[in-house]
């Protein structure tokens, strides 16, 4: 007996380490069936997520965040579907002094409306620093297809207009213009960014016939989208390559 215990010894061992080996590996394979399973898990929550239906109210004044309230707003159908679409201009109830939001509400078949787009950066701030309207009037408005925001000012910070239309889903800026008086003359621009097309108008009011300088320019072309843009510095940038 004593020659077969050493043998049943090491039968025994490798019988244990055989089964350690195959609970190992049947481990590893479930971990790593459930790493396919978490993730696909995550991927199929990712997928419900993006999938999921926007918010909608029946009102526009259901979609608006708390805490704010409608400075403007403006009627129309912006997505050509036949359906009248709501474009808001919203600010804090608090702090009139605050950035100001965008927001377009597109009209579902159900009468009820959902937010399609948001934009922190599309209007300019209200007031400067002294406490004083940075354009005034305002207005914004949608006809044919375009929403377009109006900024008027005699002063310094001249006019501004600016289109967006819908373009493969995305909200675009298709036009911007403005036009500021100064000291000795009067300056224009038309820019097409989708087009890279921009012209620049100057007006001499120092000779009595105010002649007209024209001049135009191909640049190079850009997409900007609603909820990114600031047209003020969509112009900035105009005339910064139109002088490099």
């Amino acid at each position: 007996m004593k020659k077969f215990i050493p043998i049943l010894a090491i039968l025994l061992l490798l019988s244990s380490c055989k089964k350690d080996k195959t609970s190992d590996a049947d481990q590893k394979k479930d971990i790593a069936t459930g790493s396919t399973v978490q993730k696909d898990s995550l991927n199929n929550k990712s997928v419900e997520i993006q999938e999921s239906p926007i918010k909608s109210g029946k009102t526009p004044s259901d979609l608006v965040p708390d805490g704010y309230e409608i400075q403007y707003d403006a009627e129309g159908d912006l997505n050509q579907d036949g359906l009248a679409d709501i474009a808001l201009v919203i600010r804090k109830k608090d702090d009139t002094l605050a950035g100001r939001k965008m927001m377009i509400l597109l009209k579902n078949s159900d009468k009820t409306y959902r937010v399609d787009k948001i934009s922190d950066t599309v209007l300019p701030d209200e007031y400067n620093e002294a406490g004083y309207k940075m354009h005034d009037p305002e207005d914004i408005t949608i006809e044919n297809g375009e929403l377009s925001i109006n900024l008027y000012d005699i002063g310094p910070n001249g006019n501004q207009f600016s289109r967006f239309k819908y373009l493969n889903g995305d909200l675009v800026l298709t036009y911007i213009e403005t036009y500021n008086m100064g000291a000795g003359s009067h300056s224009a621009l038309f820019y097409q960014p989708m087009k890279g097309k921009l012209t620049l108008e100057t007006v001499n009011t120092m000779e009595e016939e105010m002649p007209t300088e024209s001049k135009k320019f191909q640049l190079k072309r850009e997409r900007f989208v609603f909820e990114k843009t600031s047209p003020d510095d969509v112009v900035r940038k105009a005339y910064d390559a139109v002088n490099e």
